[in-house]
C-alpha cells in the first residue's frame, strides 16, 4: 500500500519556524516530482511548493518565496518543508503529493497522484 505520511505540524506564534516531513512507503519515489498544498477552512487547497526529481528544480508560490524551502532526501523517501518567518495567514492544514511526471513542480492538484492525510499548521499572532 501506498502511503505519505506528514508530521511535523503544531501551533506556534507568528516569526517561529516549522519543519514538516512527509515520508513515504510502499513505492519509491525519487524518481517523483513532489509537492507540498494547503487548504485553509473554508478555502481551496492552495499549492504551496513543489521539487523535482533529484531536486533540480524547485517552485514556490509568491507568498510564501524568501520565506519557506521545499527539500527531500530521497535515502529516506521524504520531503521536507522548512517554514520560516510564519503568518497567520499561513494557518492550514498541509499536504504532501507525489506525481509520476518526474519534473513537475507546478500547481495543478490534477497531476499529483498520492497524497497525504494532512498535519495541522495554526499560526498566532
Amino acid at each position: 500500500q501506498v502511503q505519505l505520511v506528514e508530521s511535523g505540524g503544531s501551533s506556534v506564534q507568528a516569526g517561529d519556524s516549522l519543519r514538516l516531513s512527509c515520508a513515504g512507503s510502499g513505492r519509491t519515489f525519487n524518481k517523483d516530482g513532489m509537492a507540498w498544498f494547503r487548504q485553509a477552512p473554508g478555502h481551496e487547497r492552495e499549492f504551496v511548493a513543489g521539487i523535482s526529481q533529484y531536486g533540480y528544480t524547485t517552485y514556490y508560490t509568491d507568498s510564501v518565496k524568501g520565506r519557506f524551502i521545499i527539500s527531500r532526501d530521497d535515502a529516506k523517501n521524504t520531503l521536507y518543508l522548512q517554514m520560516n518567518s510564519l503568518k497567520p495567514e499561513d494557518t492550514a492544514a498541509y499536504y504532501c503529493a507525489s506525481t509520476r511526471y518526474s519534473e513537475y513542480v507546478g500547481p495543478s492538484a490534477r497531476s499529483y497522484d498520492y497524497w497525504g492525510q494532512g498535519t495541522q499548521v495554526t499560526v498566532s499572532s
